[in-house]
């Protein structure tokens, strides 16, 4: 990921394995798949970060797994992980205006024969 001149501070949660009723094909729609997920999302920084600086300053890591898991609509079906990603996404937006940036990358587990990651990574900025 390319990043921009000035600063920043990355926030991740990776490998998230979550189940998620997600595809396009018949076989697929009726069951949750199982789904790895990772977030990262690129904050406003502090001029500095002290030892006693509050978390205001920051972003606490679980709002990211909340938003890559319980945040998800139960018994909603997504017909594209991209789909997943957006909310994901707007979820992490809606927590924080410090959030600049998230990318999230979804991993299909079921798709893996030889232990390889099939997915997607989806990025957006703030508008």
């Amino acid at each position: 990921m390319d990043f921009p001149t000035n600063d920043y501070l990355a926030l991740e949660v990776d490998d998230l394995d979550f189940d998620v009723l997600t595809g396009i094909y018949s076989e697929e729609t009726h069951l949750p798949q199982p789904l790895r997920i990772s977030v990262r999302a690129l904050l406003k920084m502090a001029d500095h970060y002290a030892p006693d600086t509050p978390l205001t300053a920051s972003k606490n890591y679980m709002d990211l797994k909340h938003a890559a898991t319980t945040a998800l609509p139960q018994g909603q079906h997504f017909t594209l992980i991209e789909a997943i990603a957006e909310h994901i996404i707007e979820t992490v937006f809606l927590q924080d205006d410090m959030v600049r940036h998230v990318q999230v990358k979804i991993v299909k587990l079921a798709l893996s024969e030889r232990g390889e990651s099939i997915g997607i990574t989806m990025g957006r900025w703030r508008k």
